[in-house]
């Protein structure tokens, strides 16, 4: 009963722990992100709590208005590969690009640096019991994730251009495809997929 106990516990641990896991390994049948029908995107900052239940999927609500954390190896863009712009699923605001997006093993998708830096906000988080700094977008206050200075590519074998790691939810974000930029009236990041199609430690 004990040893039952305490593998209980264990397990446990390993599931509160969330972004912050240290096993990295990608699941046996990797899922291929879902693709997003609609391009434009939409403000929905101003909206209640109330309201935004109702226009956010049940998941989207869960992670970016009561703070959860989505299932690793199991959401949209943790193993998404397409160029292009992951903006907040709620302010539309743009937040993050696939040429600083690298794969970390976590299950959730992993970036080495935001868009604008001035669209996010650092808070110190304490809620598995020990300190942490949670991501939350700026403009819509919703929960993104949190960021690290472990940053590492497993893809290129190598760490980060600055070391960090900003895991994300993929609920919290909405994906724009390169070539959707401007359907999407986003089409001044696009100067960010000239030249060289990925930063050093992109994925």
């Amino acid at each position: 009963m004990n040893q039952l106990f305490r593998t209980s516990i264990a397990s446990l641990a390993i599931f509160v722990s969330a972004c912050d896991a240290e096993d990295r390994k990608p699941a046996n049948t990797p899922k291929p992100a879902a693709k997003d029908t609609t391009v434009k995107t939409e403000d929905l900052s101003k909206l209640s709590k109330e309201e935004l239940a109702k226009k956010l999927d049940p998941e989207a609500y869960r992670v970016c208005i009561m703070g959860g954390t989505e299932r690793p190896f199991a959401n949209k863009y943790w193993n998404n590969h397409d160029e292009g712009i992951y903006v907040d699923v709620i302010s539309g605001k743009p937040l993050f690009a696939s040429t600083t997006k690298f794969d970390s093993r976590s299950g959730w998708p992993a970036f080495f640096d935001p868009i604008d830096k001035a669209e996010i906000i650092e808070k110190t988080d304490y809620e598995i019991g020990y300190k942490r700094t949670e991501v939350v977008a700026k403009s819509s206050g919703a929960h993104l994730g949190h960021v690290f200075d472990d940053g590492f590519d497993y893809a290129t074998g190598k760490a980060t251009p600055n070391g960090m790691r900003y895991c994300i939810n993929s609920a919290a974000l909405k994906f724009v495809a390169k070539d959707k930029l401007k359907e999407a009236g986003l089409e001044k990041y696009a100067h960010l997929f000239e030249g060289k199609s990925k930063k050093e430690g992109g994925k």
